[in-house]
């Protein structure tokens, strides 16, 4: 669970289905209670990500801490890893305003996408958000018509179903790959998250059945 930890801040690997915040969704079960048991202190978070998601998560273990992450919060570098439906180009910018939240007006948001592999109908894909807006990389991509697999509020039912049943995928194919930031004590904190096993069996499976489209 524990990616890196040091006298400032520790970095988890979140697993899918549980939100970063109860205060955010009412779960009584929410990671940062769980980060909190594990290391034995209060924590801060730094950043969230979608319930559904997966991958490195940033704590603060200090409140001056968590300020100077959040500070440095436009610095950070973060790419993720997802399953589309459909293949965006090799390489593309998305500049596509977007709500800042439930509700509120729209405000700039950029992510960079790149095409890694297909697979029939399907792509992975690597994303880079520049700005941190409320579902940025799912809004985004169901913007240039590639919504993300496993996503039941911009996503398609039926591929949905698709990878459900036939490459046992249950959650949203989206991962937080790695994240690097200032670290409030000088240098970079760069941190990597492994794939976790259920996207990787899909993707295989993804390459087995669609090897000859």
């Amino acid at each position: 669970m524990i990616l890196h930890r040091d006298a400032r801040c520790v970095v988890v690997d979140k697993p899918a289905g549980v939100a970063t915040h109860r205060g955010w969704d009412g779960d009584d079960d929410a990671l940062l209670q769980r980060v909190r048991d594990a290391v034995g202190m209060y924590v801060y978070p730094v950043h969230r990500l979608d319930r559904g998601a997966s991958g490195a998560t940033l704590f603060a273990l200090d409140k001056e801490a968590a300020r100077a992450f959040s500070d440095a919060w436009s610095e950070a570098r973060k790419v993720y890893l997802a399953i589309t439906r459909g293949h965006p180009p090799d390489e593309l910018v998305i500049d596509h305003a977007i709500p800042s939240g439930p509700g509120e007006d729209r405000v700039p948001a950029v992510t960079e996408v790149r095409r890694l592999e297909t697979f029939g109908r399907y792509a992975l894909v690597e994303a880079r958000p520049r700005t941190g807006r409320l579902h940025q990389i799912r809004r985004h991509l169901k913007h240039i018509a590639c919504p993300l697999v496993g996503d039941v509020r911009y996503g398609k039912g039926e591929h949905n179903r698709i990878f459900r049943t036939q490459h046992d995928l249950h959650r949203l194919a989206l991962h937080a790959a790695s994240l690097a930031v200032p670290h409030p004590d000088g240098g970079t904190l760069s941190v990597e998250s492994p794939l976790p096993d259920d996207l990787a069996r899909a993707i295989a499976s993804c390459r087995r059945v669609y090897v000859c489209c």
